[in-house]
């Protein structure tokens, strides 16, 4: 549903798709592909990923569904770079609250 009624932030790390559900709760999802690399370093990603978001979840606005896409340069970075990315594309969408 993302996917289809939602926007695309697309980034070098990541894509950031966001659609804004009125009706019901925050809900994220991290799709981390095998072209990202082995299933270690498919985790490591998904992990970083999902703390990202965690940490900044109190400054997303309600009824936000959020679907981050990694792309293989993610497996190569650091974390804040993965953080740095997310708050850019995050602003680029209008999905932080004021």
């Amino acid at each position: 549903r993302v996917r289809v009624e939602g926007k695309a932030q697309r980034g070098s790390l990541m894509i950031l798709g966001v659609l804004d559900a009125k009706d019901s709760g925050f809900r994220a999802g991290f799709v981390t592909s095998k072209r990202v690399g082995g299933a270690v370093e498919r985790n490591r990603v998904r992990r970083r990923l999902r703390e990202v978001v965690r940490r900044h979840q109190a400054e997303i606005r309600a009824g936000i569904w959020l679907v981050v896409i990694a792309r293989p340069p993610a497996a190569r970075t650091t974390y804040a770079a993965l953080k740095d990315e997310w708050l850019r594309l995050a602003k680029r969408a209008f999905i932080l609250a004021p």
